[in-house]
């Protein structure tokens, strides 16, 4: 038998203390690089997206490829690509840890959207608060020292 799986998730990470350093003129440079490797590791990106000091992804991993590895693997070459190629003069690093949220294959459109709409979402809702926001939705315990 062969290995089917539907995992979506949501995963959210941030630059070092959420510097606002990712500017909009190269923020879909980034968004194509970080593509490739999603699609170099067979996974399915199904949208990114963000503002200035975090970033979006809604994904489906191919069964081999483990959650962490994944992001692991995309902050890293994220950050030596950043680097190298001196795309944004300020980027410092990704903060450690993320955020990663399993989602419905029913709630896929709504969170596309949700992701395609990040700047006018920051508009109301502040970074911090959102991923608070989130953490809560998934009822996921954290600590409040990380958002002072």
């Amino acid at each position: 038998m062969s290995t089917y799986t539907q995992i979506l998730y949501h995963i959210v990470f941030a630059t070092k203390n959420r510097e606002p350093v990712l500017t909009k003129d190269r923020r879909d440079d980034l968004y194509k690089y970080i593509w490739g490797i999603a699609q170099k590791r067979d996974c399915h990106l199904y949208r990114i997206g963000g503002i200035e000091d975090h970033v979006h992804l809604l994904a489906s991993l191919h069964p081999s490829v483990a959650l962490a590895d994944l992001v692991k693997e995309i902050k890293i070459a994220s950050v030596s690509w950043i680097k190298t190629e001196h795309v944004f003069a300020d980027f410092g690093y990704w903060q450690n840890g993320y955020g990663a949220f399993t989602c419905s294959v029913g709630s896929k459109d709504r969170i596309i959207e949700y992701i395609k709409g990040q700047e006018q979402h920051h508009t109301k809702e502040s970074s911090p608060e959102e991923l608070r926001r989130l953490l809560s939705e998934a009822n996921i315990e954290y600590e409040q020292k990380y958002f002072e």
